[in-house]
């Protein structure tokens, strides 16, 4: 999940493994949450997507620092329980939004198209599918076709082994041994590196602060609403209370340190935490040990990792956005709720879809602000 995330996020696959290691590790031993499993999440790919198509590797990496240092300060300051005040409207358009926009994202690679760069916007990406439609790899087509029907099929055997999992495995099995013509991680990105990630410092240069400061301010919004919806699902399964301000430092300290050893933006993961709960995870011990495992199938699994089709990670990405996507709550506020509600709502959601994430939060916290006071008023 790592390096698919990665990969969708338009950077190194080895950098998702990163964060999910560095990250992973800091939200574990400092954060609130006995159960949190920390790493990229879907709901960072659009950002950082947008973010190294603008500014590159160190833009990205500058504002990963800069929304670990906002969130340690929102956790110092005790903003914790401020979170939960942000409008469901506008989680709800966001969450959303975002899962269109990976949805979309992955159609190249799930249907193996010969495409040299995808638009990072959704009407560009769209006319250039469409222009392409030609180049579908069929053989590819059905391979992600088979993952797809794996991982909705799987659950009904057994909820302990992740279908995606089973997934990857069968299908990279396949392609492998009948040699077919489908393309890899290996043999899109290369051979990916297998060692320890480096500390490495990124050039930092004021008018780069300056510009990041706005992207940081969102990625540290949505990490503290991420990480604290799953740190309450959590608690919810093991019966458990969670120390949200402790969790915004934790996820402030795991951001900083996966932005200094190459990573990208994380977040408490609910589907992984969930897993981890399921499977007798009850102590940030776990969280620990998932960091080590992660480091081993760097260190020794890697090569192996390479030959994953690319369109079966797009199959899984398929599936994590039609699951992340709450359709029926948003039809239930467009019919029910009041008419201010679902102006912030629809425009959230259209924000998100046709501009980016970081227009689409600020525009819809400031709406709802307004029509809050008109309401007071």
């Amino acid at each position: 999940m790592s390096i698919a995330l990665a990969i969708a996020s338009g950077v190194a696959p080895e950098q998702g493994l990163y964060t999910a290691i560095i990250a992973g590790f800091f939200i574990s031993f400092f954060g609130g949450s006995r159960v949190q499993i920390g790493g990229p999440t879907a709901a960072f790919v659009v950002i950082i997507y947008g973010i190294v198509m603008e500014h590159g590797t160190d833009g990205l990496i500058v504002a990963t620092i800069l929304a670990g240092i906002i969130l340690v300060i929102m956790g110092i300051c005790r903003l914790g329980s401020l979170i939960k005040y942000i409008p469901y409207t506008i989680t709800t358009g966001f969450t959303c939004g975002i899962a269109v926009t990976l949805f979309t994202g992955q159609i190249k690679d799930f249907l193996g198209l010969d495409i040299a760069s995808v638009p990072s916007e959704f009407v560009s990406k769209l006319i250039a599918y469409g222009k392409n439609i030609t180049t579908i790899n069929i053989t590819a087509t059905i391979i992600g076709v088979v993952a797809v029907a794996i991982m909705l099929v799987w659950p009904k055997v057994t909820d302990k082994i992740p279908g995606s999992l089973v997934a990857i495995i069968i299908t990279t099995l396949i392609v492998y041994f009948a040699k077919l013509p489908v393309p890899t991680i290996k043999s899109v990105y290369g051979q990916l590196s297998s060692s320890f990630p480096a500390f490495h410092m990124p050039s930092i240069s004021m008018s780069l602060v300056q510009q990041m400061i706005s992207p940081a301010f969102t990625i540290a919004i949505l990490a503290a609403i991420e990480s604290l919806l799953s740190a309450v699902v959590a608690d919810g399964m093991i019966g458990d209370t969670h120390k949200s301000n402790a969790e915004l430092v934790g996820q402030g300290l795991g951001n900083i340190f996966s932005g200094l050893f190459g990573g990208i933006p994380a977040t408490g993961a609910i589907a992984r935490t969930a897993a981890n709960v399921r499977n007798g995870g009850r102590t940030p011990i776990a969280g620990i040990t998932h960091s080590i495992t992660l480091t081993i199938i760097l260190i020794v699994l890697m090569p192996l990792a390479a030959l994953i089709p690319m369109t079966t990670l797009a199959a899984v990405l398929l599936v994590v956005a039609a699951n992340m996507a709450d359709w029926k709550s948003f039809f239930t506020l467009c019919k029910n709720a009041p008419k201010s509600d679902i102006i912030v709502l629809v425009a959230t959601f259209l924000l998100t879809v046709f501009f980016d994430l970081v227009v689409a939060i600020e525009i819809g916290i400031v709406l709802a602000a307004l029509l809050f006071m008109k309401r007071m008023a």
